[in-house]
């Protein structure tokens, strides 16, 4: 079965006529979910009961990115009235949790604390937003739209290159995990191209999920064994958090670009703020009548102010005060513009804010458009690959290690790099800040729908995506951009092998940036554009990965 879908995979990029049903279009990190989300539609399920199933299907076969125990952020259109939220399925950390919870008895944060281990992992949102999702949105029972991925738990699915890369990567916090390993080695090690990855009791717990829904997951004999297995080994869960988990309904984040209208996901992601925030800055320069030097200089001065108000102000609203209308705004955009200087890089040591102290792709995205004209942009996380590395016995929960996205410590980086202030330090129940950032772009002829896997370059990732796309660019071109990022601290410009010429590097040198190659590429973006002018819709899986884009006509 999985030979004939993967043919499918030459088919990343295409486009049909609307006629008179408009098409519907998927974009998902691997074949398999793709597929999942196709068969629910052609079910009598919406865009929403695809996205039930393809968040379930990533969530078994793609064990390095997401899970059942993670989190994520769905961004919602209903087309009958144009109604738009953002479903915060964002883990939470434990009521047990406490400030200083990483760091040593001298104050210094404890290497990996935050990284492996049953201790790094937060309360995983997805088992509620699957019901959430079916319950207030869909129009299938999860017993009908989870189908897919319990049959391919079931089943199994082959171990392909990237899997091998990233178990490899991760080997020895896996062989600390003995469920984790017999589930994700073979027979200790990295398994052979091939092989069959199979999760009976990752089955089992969908199979509750879609009888009980999300009571199935957070009560009962499996919420026990998670609990048990989890603090046996170090953790420190409790019912109290499993009762008190809510899906919280926001109200995304608007911004307005040239024209073309931006939505996105509201704290306690980063990446709605940030983004507007840079394509605010950007507004005022004739980008497209600028070299690709001055281009590329603007753009990275942007990304700097961002990333630094992204650590000094950001965090879950729910306990923090963040200036979301101040920092969305055109005249805070100006006021940042008055110290870009057009021909200089600014050191971002000399900006105010947060200041460090001290010295891999996961997650996942999938884009979706139902022939109704409903749309789901959804990125979803476990974090770092194969999360934490531990799964509670008898459970097939690969748990996430999301507590790393906290700040351990004010002005000490994360996994990633990012630094963070006060208002991202842990707190019992508090949500982590993230960068994921699903987005619905809209000009008058296209509409967009877009995200990527990528850690701390997600949003600079979306960003450049959402540029491309207003200049008119197909969405293949769009997934298959080469990348750069900045993110205020560490203070270079990170890029992939083929994003500059020799030339361009020794420009932007000689005007102040320290620009850093990275001999990997980065991101796994998916995306789905319709074409209203020309009545196409169009689908596109990044050259990076091994995903899919389909239409369905």
């Amino acid at each position: 079965m999985y030979k004939f879908i993967f043919s499918f995979f030459v088919l990343v990029f295409v486009s049909f006529p609307l006629s008179a049903r408009q098409p519907a279009a998927i974009a998902s990190a691997h074949p398999l979910a793709t597929q999942a989300g196709e068969e629910v539609l052609q079910a009598g399920g919406n865009a929403f009961d695809a996205a039930v199933a393809v968040t379930a299907a990533l969530a078994v076969v793609e064990p390095y990115s997401s899970g059942i125990g993670g989190g994520g952020f769905w961004l919602l259109h209903r087309a009958s009235d144009q109604f738009e939220v953002m479903l915060d399925g964002r883990e939470r950390a434990p009521f047990n949790a406490h400030r200083d919870m990483y760091l040593d008895k001298q104050g210094n944060v404890i290497k990996d604390a935050s990284i492996n281990g049953p201790l790094s992992a937060g309360i995983p949102g997805v088992p509620a937003a699957l019901e959430h999702l079916a319950k207030h949105y869909g129009l299938l029972p999860l017993s009908k739209s989870l189908q897919p991925a319990i049959r391919y738990a079931r089943e199994g699915f082959p171990v392909d290159e990237h899997y091998q890369r990233m178990a490899k990567f991760r080997l020895s916090a896996l062989k600390k995990s003995s469920s984790a390993a017999a589930v994700f080695l073979h027979k200790g090690q990295v398994p052979a191209m091939g092989y069959v990855v199979k999760q009976n009791n990752l089955a089992h717990t969908l199979s509750l999920i879609a009888e009980k829904g999300a009571d199935g997951f957070y009560k009962g004999e499996l919420a026990d064994k998670l609990i048990r297995g989890t603090n046996k080994a170090g953790g420190i869960w409790s019912q109290k958090d499993f009762n008190e988990y809510t899906i919280i309904e926001r109200k995304p984040i608007k911004g307005e670009y040239r024209g073309m209208k931006i939505t996105s996901v509201a704290p306690p992601s980063s990446g709605g703020i940030a983004l507007v925030e840079i394509m605010n800055q950007l507004a005022a320069y004739p980008l497209e009548k600028l070299s690709d030097i001055q281009q590329v200089h603007y753009i990275v001065e942007t990304m700097r102010r961002a990333y630094r108000d992204r650590a000094e102000y950001l965090g879950d609203t729910d306990f923090v005060k963040v200036p979301v209308a101040r920092l969305i705004s055109k005249d805070y955009a100006a006021k940042l513009r008055t110290s870009i200087r057009p021909n200089m890089a600014t050191p971002s040591n000399t900006l105010p804010g947060v200041k460090k102290k001290d010295g891999a792709t996961d997650t996942t995205h999938f884009s979706i458009i139902d022939h109704q004209g409903n749309r789901v942009a959804a990125t979803l996380s476990i974090n770092y690959p194969f999360g934490s590395c531990f799964v509670p016995p008898g459970t097939g929960v690969l748990l996430n290690d999301e507590m790393d996205d906290f700040s351990a410590k004010p002005g000490v980086p994360n996994v990633y790099g990012l630094v963070g202030a006060e208002a991202n330090a842990i707190q019992p129940g508090k949500r982590m800040l993230s960068s994921m950032s699903p987005t619905f772009l809209e000009t008058k002829n296209r509409l967009a729908v877009i995200g990527t896997p990528g850690g701390s370059r997600i949003i600079t990732m979306v960003l450049l995506g959402a540029l491309a796309f207003h200049q008119g660019e197909s969405a293949q071109a769009i997934v298959d951009l080469a990348r750069y990022h900045h993110q205020y601290l560490p203070d270079s410009i990170f890029y992939e092998p083929d994003a500059f010429s020799l030339q361009q590097i020794e420009k932007m040198s000689s005007m102040g940036h320290s620009l850093k190659a990275v001999e990997n590429t980065w991101g796994n973006m998916q995306m789905v554009i319709w074409d209203k002018k020309k009545s196409m819709m169009s689908a596109a899986s990044d050259r990076r990965g091994l995903g899919l884009g389909r239409v369905i006509p």
